[in-house]
């Protein structure tokens, strides 16, 4: 089982402020995606800060998203 993305927000340095279902809030590194696929995309800046939420997870205006297992799996937890 995991936990839907409710809000994010993105920061400098290409990082995401994420918000799970259960109130929980991380901040997820982007830099090591992006030299792959469709996520290269996203070192324009413009394009990286369209991100949203969609359904229960993330997605950019270029229709790249990530799993939000992976975003809880790999981000690190805010106090």
């Amino acid at each position: 089982m995991y936990l839907a993305v409710k809000d994010v927000k993105p920061l400098d340095n290409y990082h995401l402020l994420l918000t799970f279902e259960n109130g929980e809030k991380r901040k997820f590194d982007m830099k090591p995606y992006l030299e792959f696929g469709v996520f290269r995309e996203l070192k324009d800046i413009s394009l990286f800060k369209t991100v949203r939420t969609s359904f229960d997870t993330i997605a950019w205006a270029n229709e790249a998203d990530l799993d939000p297992e992976i975003l809880y799996q790999k981000s690190t937890k805010i106090d």
